[in-house]
């Protein structure tokens, strides 16, 4: 915890706008002013950040994927390396319009993506297109993979989105919660909190703030990321329990029924020797009467 808020403070998490340009709703995370600066409350920084970690944590051993998203340029190598090596999703480039809303669309322009791919790495590109064509192709290729690239692994919706800078991903951040996605935002002292539901109160200009912070939260993924394979080898064991003891089971129940049936038959047999002995019994009587009468 004290080399966190340290990190924090070093990398200036706590310097806002200028005091002129800021959103009133702010007013809580802020400490104070300082040189016409605001200055952010570094306790309701980490209380966001710790909130955000656990939650995080729970969406991912879940079995859901978190959706990063910060195209200001001081956030796009941040992500790119650090959500990358995570295995979750982000989008650096620009925000399309419909990406979760018309998120079947966003799937047939991957799709196509791996079709120019594919003819690309089996040189028919150059070979079986004129060379309008093939330029056309090639350009449609990179912008895709421009634009898609960080999301191209995302077969479905995401459990969690975090934003740098909300007031920048607005688009985003209202696709997100038209959906019903909980957001977890980095916002600034000129952004909307009723934005964010965990809002991580900080610096969203400054790259060693944003880096500190994307750091705190993909560790919180990697957890998460733990604790769903423990989770998934703790059902197959247990699963496995479960079948020896079925099989068990049905062996103790089979031999119990083999003892009903036991115990149903002796009585069955029982009755068969009484109707047997009276069946002998009357027609002895009924020869001693024959010789009696004879």
């Amino acid at each position: 915890m004290a080399s966190l808020v340290k990190d924090l403070v070093e990398a200036g998490i706590h310097f806002g706008h200028r005091c002129t340009n800021w959103n009133p709703k702010m007013l809580p995370y802020i400490h104070g002013k300082k040189n016409k600066i605001h200055i952010i409350d570094v306790k309701a920084t980490v209380k966001g950040l710790l909130l955000a970690r656990k939650f995080l944590t729970k969406v991912v051993a879940e079995g859901k994927d978190v959706l990063f998203v910060g195209t200001k340029r001081q956030a796009r190598g941040i992500l790119e390396k650090y959500v990358g090596e995570a295995g979750q999703h982000y989008v650096i480039e620009r925000w399309l319009g419909g990406t979760l809303t018309n998120f079947r669309t966003i799937r047939d322009r991957l799709k196509r993506l791996e079709e120019l791919e594919a003819i690309d790495s089996a040189g028919d590109m150059s070979t079986s297109y004129s060379k309008k064509m093939e330029s056309t192709l090639r350009r449609e290729k990179a912008k895709i993979l421009r634009n898609l690239s960080g999301i191209r692994n995302m077969t479905k919706l995401p459990g969690a989105m975090v934003v740098i800078d909300v007031k920048r991903e607005a688009n985003a951040v209202r696709e997100a919660r038209k959906l019903g996605i909980p957001t977890v935002c980095l916002i600034d002292t000129d952004s909307d909190p009723d934005f964010a539901d965990i809002p991580i109160p900080g610096n969203d200009d400054a790259m060693r703030s944003i880096e500190v912070v994307v750091q705190s939260l993909v560790a919180a993924v990697n957890e998460g990321k733990t604790s769903r394979q423990t989770m998934g080898e703790g059902k197959d064991d247990g699963g496995n329990a479960g079948n020896a003891g079925n099989a068990g089971g049905r062996g103790r129940r089979s031999t119990r029924a083999k003892f009903r049936s036991d115990e149903k038959s002796s009585p069955s047999a029982s009755s068969s020797d009484d109707v047997e002995s009276s069946s002998s019994s009357s027609s002895s009587e009924s020869s001693a009467s024959a010789s009696s009468a004879g």
